[in-house]
This record gives C-alpha cells, structure tokens and sequence, in this order.
C-alpha cells in the first residue's frame, strides 16, 4: 500500500512466485525467498531494499532467530532497519517467517 512517500508492505512468506507453494528447506530458505519477495515488491512499486526503514518478523519458532538472521542481515548490507520480532503460534500455510516492511519511495 502507498500512503504519501510510504510503501508498506503487508506480511511476506517465502512462497516461490513460479509454484504459488512455500519453498523447500527449513527457516533459511524461506527466510531466503522472503527477502527475494519483498525485494522484488519493492522495486516493483518504486523502492528499494535501501529505502527500508522498519520491518516485523514473525517466526513459528523463536529458537529459529539466529538461523533466520543469518539470512536477513545480508539484505541490509549499508544500514540496518529498525526491527521487531516475536514468536508466533503459527504462520499462514505453515510457513517458519513472514516479515512485513516499511520503506520510503524514490
């Protein structure tokens, strides 16, 4: 959604956009096709993965963090997002992460 010079991206799960399906391989794939998703979206509509200024993470397990972040900090090699994150009692389509973001447009 674009409200003035915000792009708010609802929450994003690592669902391959070929197969419409969560993709294979624990937290760090889906973290992996997550970031790619939200990336993807972003430029789509203007933005960057720069331009993000906050995400929330969502995770099905917590004790899965240090795995997800492994993945999530490569995204954000020049600065660092303000971030939440919390553990969920589940996930749409049983997904391990889904993470919404905020980001500026160009």
């Amino acid at each position: 959604m674009k409200v003035g010079h915000w792009l708010i991206l609802s929450g994003q799960l690592g669902i391959d956009p070929d197969t419409g399906k969560l993709v294979p391989g624990g937290i760090k794939a889906e973290t992996r096709q997550t970031m790619e998703n939200i990336k993807a979206t972003l430029e789509k509509y203007g933005s960057s993965m720069n331009r993000v200024v906050k995400c929330t993470v969502m995770l099905a397990d917590v004790a899965e963090w240090g795995a997800m972040n492994q993945i999530y900090v490569t995204y954000f090699p020049d600065h660092k997002p303000a971030r939440s994150a919390f553990g969920a009692s589940g996930l749409a389509l049983g997904a391990r992460v889904e993470i919404e973001c905020w980001a500026t447009l160009k």
